[in-house]
């Protein structure tokens, strides 16, 4: 099939035609000995440092090209930002032959091109740091152009590309001309990277845990399916890793934890992707009060690695993550929020007060279901500071231990922030007998049409029979909060590559 191409595309090919014709190889692969980074330069730079910068080897995308005759002065990017070429006709010409001038630069180079250059480091007339190139080496032909955005000499940016079509399904694209994105993805590695450090130095194990479960256990969600040929089996992706964690913790270890890539057939939303990453630990001998102490700490930790403070700004709001946090039961904040006592209300009563909210309920929804649409429909959004939502009915909570002192609840917290959910904690349930009465109650939801309700999964109810110890775990949604400490509304912008429907192609 034919490939409709743009007149822009069709001059770029043939200008690859012309350099090869020229003997010029447009992607070469011997390696290019790289020695300096644009941000180095600039930071590194002076009248007293010169002597360091007087051999340099740069390598970039061409940003911008600005012809003065016997001078080019080019702007490339590479990975640290953006530095100036100054190429003058006689220096990386230096003989009779200039073609590689007059030809290949002047009019065979185009923005988006990758290019090197070596040379010695200067300030121009202008006062910009530059490297004043002695030899250019084309890297990478560029055969497609990318949108132009235009910056002025103090960094601000004109016609930002913000189509989110574009730069979702072309985030390669995004991430060249909108260089902030960069940044969004690296501050994502550095909160990673901190929640490692801080769990590794206090004793935890990252393990990892299959992604394809014969039960879609650990959470109410609803999978992904799949056949596996060889066992002629099917085959759940995870919704969580929950309960292989927790046989970790059977077989004796007090504390692991796991990035897990999780897969929910679900809807699409600004906080909602179909795959996401979930942050899980299990801690043995511990409960959901230190769980919240050392959430807590984990959370001011981030917020000091990312933005060197425990105040976030979000939007207009000052979002302060130096504990402690508030806590409120789920249903004191349901009565706070609405000024009405659910505490005592049945299935009937629940359901007849989301009619008269105006909250849509579905047949399939038993007690705790409801008290969730609720609690999302009428409270959550109103927890802006960070805050511990806990205690909530049994029913809500398929694998948590029941409340110590409150009967009908179990030890659970969810914390908010931002009025966003960002972190879903239990003292886990490790009665093998309680246990598989949830399982069965979950079943008998299912039943009734709750295509979200667990499946029992029989080998992690023999696990538990050996004896899991008293034992905390919890859940963070690391998009989520990627979303949060970058300051970014759409789960997609923290995603690299977030699903999308199929694009009409015309070709």
């Amino acid at each position: 099939m034919s490939q409709h191409l743009s007149e822009q595309e069709i001059i770029r090919r043939d200008k690859l035609k012309e350099l090869q014709s020229l003997g010029i190889d447009a992607y070469p692969a011997a390696l290019y000995p790289v020695t300096h980074y644009s941000a180095d330069i600039k930071a590194g730079f002076s009248e007293e440092t010169k002597e360091q910068f007087a051999s340099v080897c740069v390598a970039g995308r061409i940003m911008s090209l600005n012809d003065k005759g016997k001078v080019f002065f080019i702007k490339i990017q590479d990975s640290k930002g953006i530095i100036q070429l100054y190429v003058r006709k006689d220096d990386i010409c230096p003989g009779e032959d200039k073609t590689l001038f007059d030809k290949v630069i002047k009019h065979l180079v185009d923005l988006g091109d990758i290019i090197g250059a070596t040379g010695y480091v200067f300030i121009t007339k202008t006062g910009e740091t530059s490297v004043h190139a002695q030899s250019f080496t084309l890297l990478t032909k560029s055969l497609k152009p990318l949108p132009v955005v235009k910056r002025d000499d103090a960094g601000n940016v004109y016609d930002e590309v913000t189509d989110p079509e574009f730069r979702y399904r072309q985030r390669y694209a995004d991430l060249i001309v909108n260089p902030s994105v960069r940044d969004t993805f690296v501050k994502r590695t550095t909160m990673m990277n901190t929640i490692r450090q801080f769990l590794n130095e206090r004793g935890a194990l990252e393990v990892d845990t299959p992604v394809l479960q014969p039960i879609p256990g650990g959470a109410a969600a609803r999978p992904f399916i799949t056949h596996h040929n060889a066992l002629d089996m099917p085959l759940y992706l995870r919704i969580a890793n929950e309960l292989y964690l927790k046989r970790l913790i059977v077989g004796g270890f007090d504390w692991v934890y796991e990035f897990s890539r999780n897969f929910r057939n679900e809807g699409m939303d600004r906080t909602h992707n179909p795959e996401f990453t979930v942050l899980e630990w299990y801690t043995a001998y511990k409960d959901y009060f230190w769980m919240m102490e050392i959430t807590e700490q984990l959370f001011e930790s981030i917020a000091v690695a990312l933005n060197g403070t425990t105040d976030l700004q979000v939007g207009d709001k000052l979002i302060n993550f130096k504990a402690p946090y508030k806590r409120i039961s789920i249903l004191d904040a349901i009565k706070e929020n609405t000024g009405i006592d659910v505490s005592e209300m049945n299935e009937d009563q629940l359901r007849n007060l989301c009619k008269q909210l105006h909250i849509k309920t579905e047949a399939g929804m038993g007690k705790g279901k409801l008290i969730d649409e609720l609690f999302s429909s009428t409270s959550e959004h109103t927890y802006i500071q960070p805050t511990f939502i806990i205690d909530y009915p049994v029913e809500m909570s398929p694998l948590t231990k029941k409340h110590r002192s409150k009967a009908g609840l179990v030890e659970r917290f969810e914390l908010m922030i931002n009025g966003k959910e960002l972190a879903n904690a239990y003292t886990e349930l490790n009665d093998p007998i309680d246990q598989r009465e949830r399982f069965e109650e979950q079943v008998r939801l299912m039943e009734r049409g709750d295509d979200e309700a667990m499946f029992i999964d029989y080998d992690f109810l023999r696990a538990l029979e050996y004896g899991m110890p008293p034992t905390s775990g919890i859940g963070i949604g690391i998009d989520r909060l990627c979303m949060l400490m970058t300051n970014q509304p759409s789960i997609q912008d923290v995603l690299l590559f977030p699903q999308m429907r199929p694009e009409k192609r015309e070709d």
